[in-house]
């Protein structure tokens, strides 16, 4: 059975940092699977944030560009979140599986998900 936890939400002002992490558990080799991250504010559809394959390599919506960074160490990975803005704010979902790179930004593409971790950008 597969699970996938986040952690590391919280609230901070504008301009402040936060760090989420996730692990997932597989069950089985997961040396072929990419991990990411996607968001969900109320009333707007889930979005892509940033994602990375097994290799390394790594995908980020524009959005987030400069701002954000995801790392990975086998099944776990980390995103930590700078220059935060208001626009931040939503449910942050970890999500893994065996994904084309064309489609690491498309939440339907993803078959394992997490229960989600609230960021909040407010002053």
């Amino acid at each position: 059975q597969v699970q996938v936890a986040e952690s590391g939400g919280g609230s901070v002002q504008p301009g402040g940092s936060l760090s989420l992490s996730c692990v997932a558990s597989l069950g089985y080799d997961y040396s072929d699977y990419s991990m990411a991250w996607f968001r969900q504010a109320p009333g707007k559809e889930r979005e892509g944030v940033a994602a990375i394959e097994a290799d390394g390599t790594t995908r980020y919506a524009d959005s987030v560009k400069g701002r954000f960074t995801i790392s990975r160490n086998n099944a776990k990975i980390n995103l930590q979140m700078n220059s935060l803005k208001p626009e931040d704010t939503a449910t942050y979902y970890c999500a893994t599986g065996r994904v084309a790179y064309w489609l690491l930004l498309n939440s339907e593409a993803w078959p394992h998900w997490g229960q989600g971790t609230q960021v909040t950008v407010s002053s």
